[in-house]
């Protein structure tokens, strides 16, 4: 049987949610003076949302080594005088941004996300996360330096785990209160404004009174359902490779009290991962260890043996995020990306992990034996692109347009034979992160209304905010808009505060 209760004492904030942007957004309100509670739909040992299950690279506007060097500032100067960093500034990650979105990503909430990259990210290193330079994956080493590219340098400590250790560390430092086991169900409101929170926690339905509440509880990747109404059937079958509590909670309660829909109902963000990764992220096993993101030194074919996307279009940084619903496409949703030994040791370290399904052979055709595809075609295409690439200058480092001719679809950059055993295959389906549907919001963190007017005392951050990425996104981008709009809704719910509540210090 179910029971209730209030819970009188007031907060003058409550946040849904408890991954990087709920804890931005907590952390943010209390630093001016609010009374916060975070709700956390999972239990302890699976808190932390979808942050908890990132590699921590996170992508930020910057001048120089410099400006890094401020942000890992254990950097030595031999380190230092090693390293090739390009610049990449407030107008590369907006039209980054705007490029692979293909425009339609909001102005004002692009330009909000560009232009507080910078700040937020000293922001978060004054709360104790602790950042690195993100070698392994950005860099290549050329004539005895380190070259970085992509506009993607730094990553959090100890990744994904490491960013919730100390955003959690943090908060329980300065006070903020965290219950575990809450769902948030419903948000009260008298008249126009908020005034509290319905949630379930452990068999009873508990109200807590509130001033403003700040939904960061993720969009609706987790729901089977909502998948299938709003992606696409056959979303039914993606492997959903962060928390499972993500399941449009926030987003339901939110339409509920009038709040408007944003953002491609129809898109996510999904990438290609291993075929047999768990179902649902699985806490035991953080750090994103089963994506497969070397695609760009790959072909990748489908049981039928045919290629289906241009591997070498970009860089991976600009591609990964959409080239997952192109596998879910493909009959039995798999896919196999195709290496050999030139290749071989510029994979990602995700390649060599026990983790990892791997099928090895001396032969293509004893490789394709192996695999449950049409032989003959799959054999077929590989010779076709092997015979189909150009000469040139093969260099990972950058877009070096050593190309193909004459197939469709062409590989644009790094297409080099695949000629010299041992050849490797990698089966991978699609794997969803976040849904792109979500809700109107502005760049301060407020909730809209469908005549587009704040909604008094309702904010969002992270995936909860619709209208920034459609089709695609930059890579990092997630992290750093969950940072940047939870510090700004959790700085807008503290000024509504001190209006409007009683119980702000």
């Amino acid at each position: 049987m179910v029971s209730s209760k209030n819970f009188d004492l007031p907060y003058d904030v409550v946040v849904v949610g408890a991954g990087n942007a709920a804890l931005c957004a907590a952390i943010s309100a209390r630093q001016e003076g609010c009374k916060v509670l975070v709700l956390e739909k999972g239990p302890l040992h699976k808190r932390g949302g979808n942050s908890f299950f990132t590699d921590g690279a996170i992508r930020f506007a910057y001048n120089d080594l410099d400006a890094i060097r401020k942000i890992v500032p254990n950097l030595t100067d031999e380190e230092a005088d090693l390293i090739e960093m390009p610049q990449y500034s407030e107008m590369d990650y907006l039209c980054d941004l705007m490029r692979v979105t293909q425009g339609k990503s909001d102005p004002s909430l692009a330009k909000q996300l560009v232009l507080q990259s910078y700040d937020t990210i000293t922001w978060m290193k004054e709360q104790g996360v602790t950042f690195i330079l993100n070698y392994e994956n950005q860099s290549f080493e050329k004539e005895g330096k380190r070259h970085f590219w992509g506009g993607l340098p730094v990553k959090t400590k100890n990744q994904g785990v490491g960013l919730m250790e100390q955003l959690f560390s943090r908060a329980e430092e300065i006070g903020i209160d965290i219950w575990y086991e809450s769902r948030a169900t419903e948000l009260i409101t008298k008249g126009e404004n908020i005034t509290g929170i319905l949630l379930e926690q452990k068999g009873e339905i508990i109200k807590v009174n509130t001033t403003g509440v700040i939904l960061a509880c993720g969009s609706f990747e987790g729901n089977k359902q909502m998948r299938s109404q709003y992606i696409g059937q056959e979303w039914e079958e993606a492997i959903v490779r962060g928390t499972e509590y993500n399941t449009g909670d926030g987003i339901s309660m939110a339409i509920d009290v009038g709040a408007k829909k944003n953002g491609q109902w129809s898109g996510c963000h999904s990438i290609g991962t291993d075929y047999n990764a768990p179902k649902v992220g699985d806490f035991t096993k953080p750090g994103d260890i089963f994506k497969k993101h070397s695609y760009p030194y790959s072909i990748m074919l489908n049981k039928e043996g045919k290629r289906f996307v241009d591997e070498g279009a970009d860089f991976r940084n600009y591609t990964y995020a959409k080239y997952g619903r192109e596998i879910l496409k493909q009959p039995g949703h798999v896919a196999y990306q195709i290496y050999d030994s030139q290749v071989r040791p510029l994979l990602r370290k995700e390649y060599d992990l026990e983790e990892a399904t791997i099928y090895q052979a001396n032969s293509l055709e004893e490789l394709v034996g192996l695999l449950p595809v049409n032989q003959e075609q799959f054999l077929k295409t590989i010779k076709e692109y092997n015979s189909s690439v150009q000469e040139g200058q093969y260099s990972p480092t950058e877009k070096d347009g050593k190309g193909t001719i004459g197939i469709f679809p062409p590989k644009t950059n790094w297409a080099l034979p695949i000629e010299k055993g041992p050849f490797y295959a990698f089966p991978v389906t699609c794997g969803i992160t976040f849904s792109f549907g979500a809700l109107k919001v502005n760049p301060i963190g407020e909730v809209l209304n469908e005549k587009e007017q704040p909604l008094n005392g309702l904010f969002a951050a992270g995936e909860m905010i619709g209208g920034i990425f459609y089709e695609n996104y930059p890579g990092g981008s997630g992290l750093m808009s969950g940072a940047v709009f939870g510090k700004l809704a959790g700085e807008s719910a503290a000024i509504y505060a001190r209006k409007n509540s009683k119980a702000a210090i």
